[in-house]
């Protein structure tokens, strides 16, 4: 028996050795699967953000795709895991200018050149450290396949789906409304909008012979328009176009009459002023009725010269001052205190997004959306939970086109050129455009830069190498892609719809969304509570094996699972009951040899029958990706069967038991024990190898042996 079993079971003395074991065999690498004209099996790994450490998501992440991987290979599949980092644009962004913070420094003012190069070195940093996170957990990915959003392959891809959107009618550059975000000064996508209730004052204002409704009095110096709905009886006198002169903030103005059924009748008096360049449903009406657009607030939040007085101010303390003038005035009805509404915040920050007109580069999604509802409702696709099919589909039922451009310095640059004098943009992936195609004018190069959903959107058929890699031929679609529920927006969808309209085909035939890993106490984890773990804290106290256990047993799929250490703990003890069995199986069953099959009796037979009907049991669960059950049923079988009552029971046989019952025990105690950590191999990865390699004459390490019943 070996030296090892004698000692306790320590998991650091092991882990990094056997990792390093797995890599240098090139198993990883499914073009060294042992088995000939495999199958395949693949899955890309949601790359993740190069700008921090891996938290207890992310470890969840890792062991429910290494479990897939691992049993896949195990079932002869050539099975590839590809895995990647995202250079997460904004968000990585955001993580840097709080660096810069630190050292008294603002990305404002920087040359968008050096920013990125700045950012670059320290996404590098962090991608360094990252991947040894990922190592550290277990992750049996291919690494000699390893994606970066930044590698060549990947602009390269993202540039031709821009030019392939374009060419197809499908992309603009529009002067439209977008969410802008006042601290970042960049614009976002309606998903990344957090939309927060909270209580304003609804303030009534005179206007003329009307009276309006707002809790944003600072946008109305350049209020023109009085809005009534066509039906509306109390304003049946007053006619479409008709104009009257009023006195307002700073002095008379005329204001025009206009007549729109999107006027909600019971809001207020039903009477309300637009002001398009700062509100999406205002900015609908003047595009309806060609009516002028004025910017009233700036991009950074400030009041524009046409507030007079006012111009320069912040947004909050010149909305109290403009109530008083207009108080002096007599144009105040009144004040409702305690008006409850929902109000757009920035994601990242929680301002108050500031709606801005600015010319950006739109998808027309709706195409889009239509060609990848055909594939979900005919179940192209299979989503677990199924729910989350009736989610996604509501969504692209309501979909509305995507503003992909960013004013930030980090990511991919947008392959542009924008005319000087009509402001017209065009596509140049070659960089060739000197003049503008449609009035002559000078061409400058776009300053902005992809949304980052947009370029990971791609990542399924970019990180294979689309369109003619052998391995984006032999591995797409991938068969599933595994992830959280809370970005089936952001991400999920995205690449189901761009990967059907750029390759013809789905992405993934699979979708798996897990839910939020959260505290002992059922809380969500957040800095700001303090309850934030680190996954690497728990495998230094616990070890690697007893974490990934506790992240699947009861994880159910799209539901949040609660992770206490005592959870883990359990699961280091399953270690030492794995350990100490294995100790017992080896030390009364071999001397270094092969156990031959002997003639076994009837309950020897009865007990190797009962394990293979518990792992037929559990492959069945791990084909339809219930993994939670299936790491139950083995931790129970491997517990409470085989260690507390068949090695139990063994001790009687050996004691007092005839020759034959002793050689057939013998022989059942080793091959339940090693078909066992085959079943337990992809759950607890590292105790299962080391075992394993003590097992006389193994030729072969455990990642590749073959699965019970294959």
């Amino acid at each position: 028996m070996n030296e090892k079993l004698l000692k306790p079971y320590d998991p650091h003395s092991i882990e990094a050795e056997i990792y390093t074991l797995w890599e240098n065999s090139g198993f990883f690498n499914p073009d060294n699967s042992p088995t000939t004209e495999a199958k395949s099996f693949s899955i890309v790994m949601p790359p993740t953000n190069a700008n921090g450490s891996l938290h207890a998501g992310h470890a969840m992440v890792i062991a429910i795709e290494d479990i897939m991987t691992r049993f896949k290979r195990m079932q002869g599949y050539k099975a590839l895991w590809l895995p990647g980092l995202d250079h997460a644009g904004f968000e990585t962004q955001i993580v840097y200018e709080k660096e810069l913070e630190k050292n008294g420094r603002s990305r404002f003012g920087m040359k968008s050149d050096d920013l990125y190069k700045e950012i670059l070195d320290f996404t590098l940093q962090n991608s360094k450290n990252i991947k040894g996170q990922v190592r550290s957990l277990g992750a049996s990915c291919d690494w000699s396949r390893e994606r970066f959003t930044l590698d060549p392959i990947i602009v390269n891809t993202v540039y031709r789906t821009f030019k392939k959107l374009e060419d197809d009618d499908l992309l603009y550059r529009g002067k439209k409304i977008i969410s802008w975000c006042p601290k970042h000064q960049t614009s976002f996508s309606d998903l990344e909008i957090e939309n927060v209730e909270r209580k304003d004052r609804l303030y009534y204002l005179k206007y003329g012979p009307f009276t309006i409704a707002t809790t944003r009095p600072e946008t109305k110096f350049g209020d023109k328009y009085v809005v009534v709905h066509p039906d509306d009886t109390r304003y049946a006198s007053y006619k479409h176009g008709e104009t009257l002169s009023l006195e307002w903030i700073n002095g008379p103005t005329t204001a025009t009459i206009v007549k729109d059924a999107s006027i909600d009748m019971s809001f207020g008096t039903g009477v309300m002023t637009i002001t398009p360049w700062h509100d999406n449903t205002d900015f609908e009406i003047a595009e309806r009725h060609n009516l002028e657009k004025v910017q009233i607030i700036n991009e950074e939040g400030k009041l524009l010269p046409i507030a007079g007085e006012f111009a320069g101010m912040k947004i909050a303390p010149a909305r109290e001052k403009i109530i008083e003038k207009l108080a002096t005035k007599g144009l105040v009805d009144k004040i409702d205190e305690n008006y409850t509404h929902s109000v757009k915040t920035c994601y990242k920050c929680g301002t108050v997004i500031e709606p801005q007109i600015q010319s950006q580069w739109f998808v027309k999604m709706k195409p889009l959306a239509e060609a990848a509802l055909k594939k979900i409702e005919n179940n192209d696709i299979i989503y677990i939970p199924d729910h989350y099919k009736k989610i996604s589909t509501h969504w692209l039922n309501n979909i509305v086109d995507w503003n992909i451009s960013r004013q930030i310095a980090w990511g991919i640059k947008i392959p542009a050129k924008i005319c000087d004098i009509c402001d017209k943009g065009f596509v140049d992936i070659n960089d060739i455009l000197v003049k503008c195609p449609t009035c002559d004018g000078q061409l400058r190069e776009d300053k902005d830069t992809f949304d980052t959903w947009f370029s990971s959107s791609q990542w399924p058929f970019a990180t294979l190498g689309y369109p003619d890699h052998s391995d984006y031929i032999t591995y797409y679609p991938t068969d599933i892609l595994e992830t959280a529920g809370e970005i089936i927006f952001f991400w999920v969808t995205r690449m189901i719809m761009l990967g059907i309209y750029v390759t013809g085909n789905i992405p993934f035939k699979t979708v798996y969304l897990h839910g939020l890993v959260l505290d002992g106490k059922g809380q969500k984890m957040s800095k700001s509570k303090g309850n934030v773990i680190n996954p690497l804290d728990l495998t230094k106290t616990f070890g690697t094996d007893a974490l990934r256990m506790a992240l699947i047993v009861g994880n159910t799929p799209g539901t949040s699972l609660s992770l206490s250490p005592d959870k883990i703990k359990a699961y280091k003890h399953f270690a030492n009951k794995i350990w100490n069995a294995s100790r017992f199986v080896l030390s009364n069953t071999t001397d270094g040899k092969n156990i031959q099959k002997p003639s076994l009796t009837r309950e020897d037979e009865n007990k190797i029958l009962e394990m293979n009907r518990v792992f037929n049991d559990i492959t069945y669960d791990m084909e339809e990706y219930r993994f939670y059950l299936a790491a139950e049923k083995i931790y129970h079988y491997f517990w409470h069967t085989f260690a507390d009552i068949i090695i139990e029971e063994s001790k009687k046989t050996f004691s007092g038991g005839t020759d034959e019952e002793k050689v057939s025990i013998k022989y059942t105690l080793f091959y339940i024990l090693e078909n066992s950590l085959r079943i337990l191999h992809p759950f607890m990865p590292f105790i299962t190898e080391e075992v394993w390699s003590m097992l006389p004459n193994r030729k072969n390490l455990l990642i590749v042996e073959k699965w019970p019943g294959s």
